[in-house]
């Protein structure tokens, strides 16, 4: 596993993403915490592997405004909150797959976590467990669709054949959590994106 992340960051890091190792969640959460300052508006996507970290408590001791659609109480809220990431200071999320080649892969419902991963905010942290290491884009579509997906339909009771049956089933269900699929290749231009790598399993 050690060779695979050492690979794995020297891909990202050639494709212009500066990319950490850290060996447990808590320093995870050490590194984004230094990262962002007192203050700061702070965005998070709809990610277990952020929430798994609990670091938004710590966040909002430093004074920061966290914008979590999780948290919302409405639909509007909710809404409104997902806007807010777009243009928040730091935006933190994970990724579905990270490639050994240097590639983000990302699959999103509504596509506010995508869209803030490569443009608004002026910082973006992907914290990435190395269970979601794979060898290529084709490994990590399937890794989303059969590994990411059904656990997800289940937390979120969605009612997609994934969630029942544990793999894709390619459908067109109302609760269809797969409508967007954005591969980062190269550093986006404007966005200071960074990948945390983390020596253990986190999220989904």
């Amino acid at each position: 596993m050690e060779e695979k992340l050492a690979r794995t960051q020297a891909a990202l890091e050639k494709h212009g993403i500066k990319t950490t190792i850290v060996s447990t969640p808590e320093e995870a959460k050490a590194y984004i915490l230094e990262q962002v300052e007192a203050g700061q508006s702070v965005g998070i996507g709809g990610s277990v592997t952020i929430d798994q970290l609990g670091v938004e408590q710590d966040l909002l001791a430093k004074g920061c405004e966290v914008r979590w659609h999780w948290r919302a109480k409405s639909p509007a809220e909710a809404a409104q909150l997902r806007h807010g990431q777009l243009s928040a200071d730091v935006f933190l999320a994970s990724s579905n797959a990270v490639t050994e080649d240097g590639k983000l892969v990302n699959i999103d419902g509504t596509g506010n976590r995508v869209g803030a991963m490569v443009f608004g905010p002026k910082k973006v942290i992907l914290v990435c467990g190395q269970n979601k290491i794979v060898p290529d884009v084709t490994a990590a579509l399937d890794r989303v669709h059969n590994v990411a997906a059904p656990p997800n339909g289940k937390r979120l009771n969605t009612g997609t054949p994934c969630a029942i049956t544990g793999s894709c089933n390619d459908c067109d269900s109302p609760g269809r959590m797969c409508a967007v699929t954005v591969i980062i290749e190269r550093k986006p231009k404007t966005t200071d994106l960074q990948v945390v790598l983390v020596r253990s399993d986190l999220g989904y």
